[in-house]
C-alpha cells in the first residue's frame, strides 16, 4: 500500500501528489491510498481548467515551448536561470515582484532572494505562556506543551495590536503531529499515554504577540504576554448555528450537543473584518476508529484502528463507543485572539467537510460571505452568505453580535459548466475549438439558517442533515467534482475569486471522472488555479463566470499556462496550496508536494496589468517541508515551514533534516520572517 515513487533530486520517496509516505500517514491518514469517498456521478471540473488558453496565448506558448514536462532539478534551475536573464530583478517586473527569483533547489534551508534576510520567529516547543518551561525534546509532557508553541504550524494571521507600538498578534494553526519525528524511540503500534497527551496538546491554535525591529524586518515572539494563548485538542469549544443541539451531535459526555473538546487538523483559514480568525478543520477523519456507516465512508473514516491509536486512551475517538463524536469535527472554527477568556466556536452553518480555508468578503450592505474548499480528490467548493450585517465598534455587545454573523444565512455549493462541447476536451490540456477553457457557474443553495430555524433546499435531507453531512448534500444537487479544492481567496483589489486546485492523480483513470473544461488534464499531478468573477462582482450573487488563470508545471510542458505571460520568463511551479494577496494585488502561492524534483516554495504572480501571469519564486523550504500560511506585508513576508524532515524512514534517531537549529538538534516546524536587507518594501 505504501510503495514509494522516485522523486528526482531529493533523498525521499513520494506518494501521489508529491508527499512522502510519512506525511500521508500523519497528515491525512493516507487519503491518496483510500478509495475516493465521492462515488457520485456528478461532473468533474478539474480537467477543464488546464485548457483555458486563449488562441493568442496558445500561439505564444507554441513559440516558446516544445519540450515535454519530465525534468529534474538541474533542468528546472536552467529554466529559472533563463527566466532571470529574460526578466532582470528590477527591470519591468510587476510592482511587488521586483526581486531575483530563487532557483529551484533541494537545500536543507530556507533559501531567499539575493538582498533579503530572514529569521526564525518561533519554533515548535518555544514557551509562550507564563510558567511554561523551555523546550526539552527528551522530556516532553502535555502540561509543558500546552504552554508552548504547537506543532506543524500552517495558517498564519498577523493582526494589529493597538497601543503597543511595533507589536502585532500572530495566530497560527497547528494542523497535525508526526510522532515518529517528535519522540525518540516511538513505537507506532504502542504509543504511550504520555506521547498521546503531548500530541493532543500540540494540536490546535497558538496566539502569540510578536515584536518587530524597526531597523529591519526581524520579528521575535514576546513570551508570556497576556494575550498569548494555546488552544488544544482538549480545549472546550462551543457548537453554534443550525445543527447545534441536534441529535446528530449529542454524545454521552455532551448530551446537549453544544459543547465539544478540541479542534483537529486545522489547515488554512482566514481573518474577519471584525477582528477574529477562522480556521478550517480538514482531515479530521483520520483520528476516528471503527467507521462502518455510509456517512463515515463518504468522509473517509476508516473501519479499523487509527494511525495514532488515540481511541485506546479516549473512547470518543472510537465510533463504536461514541458514534456522534466524529460529527463534531470538520467545521470552521472562529477564534477571538483579543479575548483570552473567550470560548472558540464551531460554526455548523458553514457545513461539515474537509475545510481547507475560510476567507471572507463583505457584501455592499456589510454581510460576510465565506469561501471554503473541500480538500479531497473529486470534491467540491462552497460559499456561505450571511443574512446578518456586521456592526462596527469594540463594545461587548458589538463583538457578541459579530461573533454570531456566521450562524445565519445560506450555504451554497458550486456547479461549473464549460462553454465548449465535451468532445473537445481530451484530457491533454489542448484547448477546445474556441481557443479557451472557460465557462459559467451557479451557486446551488443547500440550506438556509435563520434565528427561528433552518430550511433544507436538498430533497430527501433535513436541514440538520445538510449541515452535518454536507458532502452528501453536494452529491445530491449535482455539484462539480474538483481536483482537491484548497485555498480560495477573493482579491481585495478586484473582487475576483481565486480557487486553488492542488492536484488529482486519479483524474481520467479507469473508473474515475474524465477531464472536463474546468479540470482539463488527466492525471493532474501539478494542479491549477481558477479565476472566478461573481456576477456584477457581487459576492452574494448566485452566478459567476470562470476561466483558467494558471496551470502549474514545468513551463516547458505545453499543457502549462501562466495567464498568457511568456512561459520562458516564469519560474516552474507545482502543487499550489495556500495563497495570499500582497498590498499590490499580486497573488502569492505556497506549494505542497512539488512534483518537479525540487523543494516546495513560495511564489508571487501578477493578477492584472500587462505583467499578468508573471510568476517568480521567492523562497524554498527545507528538506521534507511544505510552505504554509503566507503573509505578505509591505516590508515583510512571513511563512510557516511545516513538517521539515518528514521523509520516509526518518525518525528522531535518523533525522532527514537538521533545520532550523543544526546538527544534533531535533527538527522543528517554525515560522520564518523574510525582509529586504536595505529596509525597503518587498519587491519594489
Amino acid at each position: 500500500m505504501r510503495k514509494l515513487l522516485p522523486l528526482i533530486g531529493t533523498p525521499s520517496g513520494s506518494h501521489p501528489g508529491g508527499r512522502s509516505a510519512l506525511t500521508c500517514r500523519f497528515r491525512c491518514g493516507d487519503a491518496c491510498f483510500h478509495e475516493v469517498p465521492n462515488t457520485s456521478s456528478n461532473a468533474y471540473v478539474g480537467d477543464v481548467v488546464t485548457g483555458a488558453l486563449s488562441r493568442r496565448s496558445a500561439l505564444r506558448a507554441a513559440a516558446v515551448v516544445t519540450v515535454a514536462a519530465t525534468t529534474g532539478t538541474a533542468a528546472l534551475a536552467a529554466t529559472a536561470s533563463r527566466a532571470e536573464a529574460a526578466a532582470p530583478a528590477r527591470a519591468g517586473a510587476a510592482r511587488g515582484l521586483r526581486f531575483t527569483p530563487v532557483a529551484p533547489n533541494t537545500a536543507d534551508a530556507v533559501t531567499v532572494p539575493d538582498g533579503y534576510r530572514q529569521n526564525i520567529v518561533i519554533r515548535w516547543g518555544d514557551p509562550i505562556l507564563r510558567g511554561a518551561p523551555a523546550f526539552d525534546p527528551e522530556h516532553q509532557t502535555a502540561a509543558a506543551q500546552a504552554g508552548q508553541f504547537g506543532y506543524n504550524n500552517d495558517f498564519l494571521a498577523l493582526l494589529p495590536l493597538p497601543g503597543e507600538c511595533g507589536r502585532q498578534l500572530l495566530v497560527a494553526n497547528h494542523e497535525y503531529t508526526d510522532e515518529v519525528i517528535m519522540f525518540r524511540g516511538y513505537d507506532p503500534e504502542n504509543p504511550t499515554r504520555q506521547q498521546v497527551e503531548v500530541a493532543w496538546a500540540a494540536h490546535g491554535l497558538s496566539a502569540v504577540v510578536v515584536e518587530e525591529d524597526e531597523r529591519t524586518g526581524h520579528l521575535a515572539a514576546v513570551s508570556r504576554h497576556p494575550l498569548n494563548r494555546r488552544v488544544t485538542a482538549t480545549t472546550e469549544f462551543r457548537l453554534t448555528g443550525p445543527a447545534a443541539g441536534s441529535e446528530l451531535l449529542r454524545t454521552s459526555a455532551d448530551p446537549s450537543g453544544r459543547k465539544v473538546l478540541g479542534t483537529l487538523n486545522n489547515c488554512s483559514g482566514g481573518t474577519t473584518p471584525w477582528g477574529t480568525t477562522l480556521h478550517g478543520e480538514e482531515n479530521f477523519n483520520q483520528y476516528f476508529a471503527g467507521g462502518s456507516r455510509a456517512t463515515d465512508k463518504r468522509y473517509g473514516v476508516g473501519t479499523g484502528a487509527t494511525e495514532r491509536k488515540w481511541e485506546r486512551f479516549d473512547k470518543r475517538f472510537d465510533i463504536a463507543q461514541e458514534p456522534n463524536e466524529v460529527h463534531r469535527f470538520g467545521y470552521v472554527v472562529e477564534f477571538d485572539p483579543y479575548d483570552p477568556a473567550s470560548t472558540p466556536r464551531k460554526h455548523t452553518a458553514l457545513g461539515r467537510f474537509k475545510h481547507e480555508a475560510a476567507t471572507v468578503r463583505l457584501t455592499e450592505d456589510g454581510r460576510p460571505v465565506v469561501y471554503s474548499g473541500d480538500d479531497e480528490r473529486f470534491d467540491y467548493f462552497y460559499k456561505f452568505v450571511s443574512s446578518k450585517r456586521m456592526r462596527h465598534g469594540n463594545s461587548r455587545a458589538v463583538r457578541e453580535h459579530n461573533l454570531s454573523l456566521l450562524d445565519e444565512g445560506t450555504l451554497y455549493v458550486a456547479r461549473l459548466t464549460g462553454d465548449s462541447p465535451a468532445s473537445e476536451i481530451d484530457g491533454s490540456g489542448k484547448p477546445p475549438a474556441d481557443g479557451e477553457f472557460d465557462g459559467s457557474g451557479t451557486w446551488i443553495p443547500l440550506a438556509t439558517a435563520t434565528a427561528h430555524g433552518a430550511v433544507s433546499h436538498v430533497e430527501g435531507m433535513t436541514a440538520e442533515e445538510v449541515f452535518v453531512f454536507t458532502r452528501l448534500a453536494g452529491d445530491k444537487v449535482g455539484a462539480t467534482k474538483m481536483d482537491r479544492p484548497e485555498d480560495i481567496q477573493p482579491s481585495p483589489h478586484t473582487g475576483k475569486v481565486y480557487v486553488v486546485l492542488t492536484n488529482n492523480s486519479n483524474r481520467g483513470k479507469p473508473g474515475y471522472a474524465a477531464a472536463d473544461e474546468a479540470n482539463p488534464r488527466n492525471v493532474n499531478k501539478h494542479g491549477h488555479i481558477l479565476e472566478l468573477t461573481e456576477r456584477r462582482n457581487r459576492p452574494d450573487s448566485t452566478a459567476f463566470a470562470w476561466s483558467l488563470f494558471l496551470v502549474a508545471g514545468d513551463p516547458a510542458d505545453p499543457s502549462t499556462y501562466f495567464a498568457g505571460f511568456p512561459k520562458d520568463r516564469v519560474s516552474p511551479i507545482s502543487c499550489p496550496d495556500n495563497v495570499a494577496f500582497d498590498p499590490h494585488g499580486n497573488l502569492w502561492i505556497s506549494t505542497d508536494g512539488n512534483q518537479l524534483g525540487s523543494h516546495d516554495g513560495l511564489f508571487g504572480v501578477a493578477t492584472s496589468g500587462d505583467r499578468r501571469g508573471e510568476l517568480k519564486q521567492f523562497l524554498t523550504v527545507p528538506t521534507g517541508a511544505e510552505t504554509c500560511g503566507p503573509i505578505v506585508q509591505d516590508r515583510r513576508v512571513v511563512v510557516a515551514v511545516q513538517h521539515p524532515g518528514e521523509i520516509d524512514g526518518a525518525s528522531v534517531e535518523k533525522p532527514a533534516s537538521t533545520w532550523p537549529d543544526g546538527p544534533g538538534k531535533i527538527v522543528r516546524p517554525a515560522v520564518v520572517a523574510v525582509w529586504r536587507a536595505d529596509g525597503r518594501d518587498v519587491g519594489v
